[in-house]
């Protein structure tokens, strides 16, 4: 599989097509196809997804650098601005961004024997919205250029993920909404969301290291009284987005999550609007029992379409091992949630810089009031230094791999 893949991306690149949205050279027979339950590569052999999750990178979420309330990207944002300013922040984001996941990370997570990275990003990476340090349309290109060019180079399927959608599509701080899923009530937003991907995958169209593009992740959380209502609307608004995609794009495969944190898949009744469909389901905690994911396993079997664990983690060693064990059995892959984050649970743990408590005492604190700001604010070029500290330790070098973690998701380090 590894060098059919590589043979049919080394000529994608050569015809000129990867990641340019000019008219498709790439013969369909050289992207994954779905069949049945099952994902085929081009060589015709069976792709079973095993890999893990580059969360937190184009996506911050504040429990990955030690936060509890302070848990969204703009809220991180806004606490950092508060703490050092709109310029120190600024170019904390940018050095963020180049360090956190750098080409080692990616060839790291191939020798692994991983074979597929989910990438989650906000859609603010394609606009000219203030995220991250930046207000430019392109640095969501410019990071996936890089990821598919990693992958390429290391023979690794590559998921993109819209994790955070106009409008906000799960009301919490995973998709750095307004603490309402206001996309499913937003025309402007549906817009929006449907431009956005119509124009990544006219980017992308020609390119086979992209395994698929996954509209919005777990849309609709359970919180919500009129959820039945708002569930109604997740399919209709897919398809919107499945049609734009289409306009571009004939061969990627679109990923489709079910509602209530992508384990409700009741409001799913039409899977044959398109022929490159598959589902994608998320777990956290529980049994780790194939009762446990019962219902995800009926509607897999309804639909005649592959099923796949985007989303699992931060659970014991043994749990994690017993569930890869169900999710083999029952032929869902999975990528683990996350690579990297601060202290551990994941692939690549991040060491806690010297005066990080400081900071993470001015994110939980009350700051309310500019005279809760100032009474509060730590000594800015401290703060300064533990951030680039955080960045420093962020770098794969200097993480430390977490072995037992890593053999308990089946995957291999010496």
């Amino acid at each position: 599989m590894k060098k059919a893949l590589y043979a049919l991306t080394a000529l994608a690149a050569l015809a000129g097509c990867a990641g340019s949205g000019t008219t498709p050279t790439t013969p369909p027979e050289a992207f994954v196809r779905v069949q049945g339950h099952d994902l085929i590569t081009p060589d015709g052999s069976k792709l079973f997804i095993r890999g893990t999750n580059l969360g937190n990178w184009l996506n911050p979420e504040g429990y990955m650098f030690g936060f509890g309330k302070t848990n969204s990207a703009r809220m991180i944002n806004d606490m950092f601005c508060q703490m050092v300013g709109e310029d120190a922040t600024a170019g904390f984001w940018e050095d963020f961004k180049d360090n956190y996941i750098t080409r080692a990370d990616i060839d790291f997570i191939a020798s692994t024997g991983a074979n597929t990275i989910r990438l989650p990003f906000h859609y603010k990476l394609f606009t000219d919205d203030d995220y991250m340090g930046r207000s430019s349309g392109h640095e969501g290109y410019e990071r996936i250029d890089s990821v598919v060019e990693w992958c390429r180079a290391n023979n690794l399927y590559l998921i993109l993920d819209m994790h955070d959608a106009p409008g906000g599509q799960t009301g919490d701080n995973i998709d750095d909404s307004y603490g309402y899923p206001w996309l499913f009530e937003s025309e402007r937003a549906q817009q929006q969301f449907c431009d956005i991907w119509e124009q990544i995958a006219t980017r992308y169209a020609n390119e086979p290291v992209i395994l698929g593009y996954e509209l919005i992740n777990e849309p609709i959380a359970h919180y919500f009284d009129n959820k039945e209502e708002l569930n109604s609307k997740l399919e209709p608004l897919q398809k919107r987005a499945v049609e734009a995609i289409r306009r571009a794009d004939k061969n990627h495969i679109v990923l489709l999550g079910g509602s209530q944190w992508n384990g409700n898949f009741e409001p799913f009744t039409d899977w044959k609007y398109d022929d490159k469909l598959m589902y994608t389901c998320h777990r956290y905690g529980g049994d780790a029992t194939a009762a446990a994911i019962g219902s995800i396993i009926a509607f897999r079997d309804s639909t005649g379409l592959p099923m796949y664990m985007g989303e699992i983690g931060h659970n014991t060693d043994q749990w994690q091992t017993d569930f890869c064990n169900v999710l083999e059995d029952n032929n869902i892959g999975y990528t683990f949630w996350p690579y990297k984050k601060l202290d551990g649970s994941c692939m690549a743990g991040i060491s806690r810089p010297a005066m990080w408590d400081s900071i993470v005492a001015f994110a939980e604190g009350p700051r309310d009031s500019y005279a809760a700001l100032r009474e509060r604010r730590p000594d800015p070029e401290m703060a300064r230094k533990a951030m680039a500290e955080f960045v420093e330790n962020s770098r794969f070098e200097n993480c430390t791999p977490q072995k037992s973690y890593i053999r308990s998701i089946k995957l291999n380090i010496d």
